[in-house]
């Protein structure tokens, strides 16, 4: 873990707890040491914070961050520093998806939010990345729920599912793809219970 991540973390942690309290269930399912996704879905800019809170400090997570706030040079630093990569919107994502691999092969935990932009309500779908960076790099997957509506000074309940490995091959067809990434939203929002 890098110390700018945990000074990072440290210093955000009161703030974003006292506004958005959470209650997270499913913390045993974060695996130990060794590279996996984890995957969420997205509503809301406070969803990295309270993802990376709900797995504990000692899980560095490496999120994906629009390649524009990397040049604002304060901004572009402290994202570097605490593992944010970027991603070219417009340059089809081939930039972030390297660097996604790279991390993984080197052991660490990135995280995707799979629908690709934030959605505000359960019928999001999610895109085919996710899934098919979890297959080629042999990653297991670990689906996170999140409240589409986040309660302000009021508990904010964040689950955690078991992880799972994807099945799929190079020869895999479209169809088997979408099901695959169909498969994860279903798991992302089964574990949203009765929340919503």
């Amino acid at each position: 873990m890098s110390f700018a991540y945990r000074v990072v973390w440290l210093l955000t942690w009161p703030f974003v707890s006292l506004l958005y309290p959470r209650r997270t269930v499913g913390r045993e399912h974060v695996p130990g040491p060794g590279a996996f996704l984890i995957c969420g879905n997205h509503s809301s800019n406070m969803d990295p914070f309270l993802i990376a809170y709900s797995m504990g400090w000692r899980c560095q997570i490496h999120y994906m961050a629009k390649a524009e706030l990397f040049r604002i040079p304060l901004i572009g630093s402290i994202l570097r520093g605490i593992g944010i990569f970027p991603v070219d919107r417009q340059g089809g994502g081939a930039m972030a998806i390297k660097g996604a691999m790279r991390l993984l092969k080197d052991g660490k935990k990135v995280g995707i939010f799979p629908e690709g932009t934030r959605v505000s309500t359960e019928d999001g779908e999610a895109k085919s990345g996710a899934v098919r960076l979890a297959a080629r790099m042999g990653v297991p997957i670990v689906p996170v729920y999140l409240p589409r509506k986040k309660r302000f000074l009021r508990f904010n309940r964040v689950a955690i599912g078991a992880p799972y490995l994807v099945e799929l091959d190079k020869k895999a067809t479209p169809e088997e793809v979408e099901r695959a990434a169909e498969e994860l939203m279903e798991k992302i929002r089964k574990l949203g219970g009765e929340d919503e």
